[in-house]
């Protein structure tokens, strides 16, 4: 089951994952709100693979535009100058992405205070970089499924899966924009590991139709699909974040590549990393999986929350 929180705690907006049939850190939601405050509703979206983007991420956007309008944060106390948007995984996705588009919407009022990001999938054109080739079998979120996610959030056509398997579903309309996933020029050496760059294939032609790719591949090259694909010149206006990325994640190199560009377009970044953390670990509360490295997360990002909002 997958549900979009709406969450004033101290006027904080949470939105969580769209694709898995769980409540991602469903526990952490009490501990934040037993810590910070107050109002808590939630707002159900609609999923892939039934809905393909962007209906998910059309439905987060107009359900954050209606929260942030002046009477409804009237109505449950939210000050319009504390509010931010979060989630987890493809939650994170969906906040990076409503992040960018309110900042471009010259018409809107409210703005946000913070984005939080938590292990977060920020883009759909390079499945090879480090963390995907180095946590490949990872229990939770392996490559083949985390791309399978990925292809049925944009097409029911398997196809597509295969071409992404390969990491040969690029476009050339998308293969342009492969400067932004470039894992060489964003990544800190030291995630490199034994890893050489380079860039994906790209599909021509019939080639591409052929291998389903045709389609989908004006929808991977959106940034509202992949946030991380979104010029450097409209990173500079977004508000401040927080990223949070675990080691042991084929997501983690989205993060830490997000967090690389936003620093250099003069965003404030909070970037915690997580040696032993794993993707999902803040699910791990709760006997009989109670996780230090979950307790310490949470911690450490209700703390982040309290300081910056």
């Amino acid at each position: 089951m997958c549900c979009l929180h709406l969450i004033s705690i101290i006027d904080f907006l949470l939105s969580f994952a769209r694709i898995l049939r769980f409540k991602i850190f469903s526990s952490t939601i009490p501990s934040v709100v037993t810590v910070m405050g107050k109002v808590n509703s939630k707002q159900k979206y609609r999923l892939a693979p039934a809905h393909h983007f962007p209906v998910p991420y059309e439905d987060v956007h107009r359900v954050v535009k209606y929260f942030l309008q002046k009477g409804v944060l009237a109505q449950y106390s939210v000050d319009p100058g504390r509010v931010a948007v979060s989630g987890d995984s493809a939650g994170g996705n969906l906040a990076a992405a409503v992040s960018q588009q309110l900042q471009k919407e010259s018409g809107q009022q409210i703005k946000l205070r913070a984005q939080a990001l938590l292990y977060p999938v920020l883009q759909a054109l390079d499945l090879k970089t480090p963390s995907y080739q180095q946590n490949k079998d990872m229990p939770i979120l392996p490559r083949t499924l985390m791309v399978r996610f990925w292809s049925e959030y944009f097409t029911s056509n398997k196809a597509l899966f295969r071409a992404m398997m390969a990491n040969s579903h690029n476009s050339p309309e998308s293969s342009r924009l492969l400067k932004f996933v470039n894992w060489s020029a964003f990544l800190p050496e030291a995630y490199h590991k034994e890893y050489n760059y380079s860039a994906p294939a790209v599909a021509q032609g019939t080639e591409g139709e052929a291998a389903g790719t045709d389609g989908p591949s004006q929808s991977f090259a959106d940034p509202r699909a992949s946030p991380l694909l979104v010029p450097d010149a409209d990173l500079h206006s977004l508000p401040k974040a927080y990223i949070l990325t675990c080691e042991y994640d084929v997501l983690r190199d989205d993060g830490i590549m997000y967090a690389t560009r936003l620093r250099a377009a003069g965003v404030e970044v909070t970037h915690q990393h997580y040696d032993t953390g794993f993707h999902g670990a803040l699910m791990f509360t709760v006997w009989p999986t109670d996780f230090l490295i979950a307790r310490r997360m949470t911690d450490n990002y209700v703390k982040w929350l309290k300081d910056n909002l």
